[in-house]
């Protein structure tokens, strides 16, 4: 087993690599001048220049990567052109509303897709399972705005339950936090539980179609354990794969769901700079991102082995 993780881990720098060279030359493709943007109406030569040369972007683009890329090793992602500040600290200051809302999504999802699958891989073509399937190409055509834009008039507006949008610290106030969190963790987890109802689902009408779970019938086994060792236990292999995208993709930042919220998030964050032409923020945001593709898938496949005895890594790394 550690011989497979000290693999992984080795290709995870690899691809790293990769991602770090591919989006440094497409940031440096996309017109428009950083230097400009930043100092707006005080955009004096000696001011231009001297950000510029403060920024490192007078150097040849090969000696840009290599600082950045350097620098990034250590833990440094930069300085931002548009606030001045480090980037490590302000992606630091997003991480708690993301992580917040990506859990909190996540949980609605599973909440969604176990049960209502389960239920209709259990009854198929009975009113629950056309309602499962319904409920979810629903789920998964509704757009996110639209969405939100009707939880806010619904909730905020005409009832007055909840606030409208904004983020409260879990430290600050915990009942304000999450006041602040359910419409927004609600509206990112309907369609991520639209995505995994479907492979709840398919995977529980494949295990209940197995040997094994035949032999468990035959043996008299009740139909409670029969679902939760068998059934359930095998279908959790495929849900772990698509939750786990499903949790790096939030982890990423809900892009829709925190402008309309006004979450402050780190998909907010990338898209201001990507609005702001903030070369440096950008970047550390998108290797951030890949940093988290890669640990979830990681951390997923270690998980295989732990729900499947029949898994085994021990000599993967042959």
């Amino acid at each position: 087993m550690s011989g497979y993780v000290l693999r992984r881990l080795l290709q995870s720098l690899v691809v790293l690599i990769g991602v770090s060279i591919l989006v440094f030359a497409i940031i440096h493709l996309v017109p428009g001048d950083p230097i400009r943007q930043a100092l707006g109406t005080r955009a004096t030569e000696a001011a231009y220049q001297a950000l510029r040369a403060r920024s490192g972007l007078d150097d040849p683009l090969l000696v840009q990567y290599f600082n950045w890329i350097g620098s990034a090793l250590t833990g440094d992602l930069g300085v931002s052109f548009r606030s001045g500040r480090p980037v490590t600290a302000l992606i630091l200051e997003r991480i708690p509303a993301t992580l917040s809302l990506a859990v909190a999504a996540i949980v609605v999802a599973l909440l969604i897709a176990v049960p209502l699958g389960t239920i209709s891989a259990l009854k198929p073509r009975s009113p629950v399972d056309w309602f499962a399937t319904v409920s979810s190409q629903a789920g998964l055509s509704i757009p996110d705005f639209w969405m939100g834009i009707m939880f806010i008039l619904i909730f905020a507006g005409t009832l007055g339950w909840l606030p409208s949008g904004g983020y409260v610290g879990l430290t600050e106030d915990p009942v304000e936090w999450a006041r602040h969190l359910v419409m927004p963790a609600v509206t990112a987890g309907v369609a991520s539980g639209s995505i995994l109802t479907r492979f709840v689902r398919s995977s529980v009408l494949e295990a209940l179609g197995q040997d094994y779970v035949r032999t468990a019938r035959a043996k008299g086994m009740r139909a409670r354990d029969v679902l939760t060792w068998h059934v359930l236990r095998n279908a959790l292999v495929p849900l772990v794969t698509v939750g786990g995208v499903q949790l790096a993709y939030l982890l990423s930042g809900v892009v829709i769901v925190e402008i309309v919220f006004a979450w402050p998030g780190l998909g907010q964050m990338a898209l201001q700079a990507v609005e702001a032409r903030d070369y440096s923020l950008l970047q550390g945001a998108v290797l951030l991102f890949a940093v988290i593709f890669l640990l979830v898938n990681l951390v997923v496949d270690l998980l295989y082995a732990k729900l499947d005895p029949r898994i085994s890594y021990q000599g993967a790394a042959r």
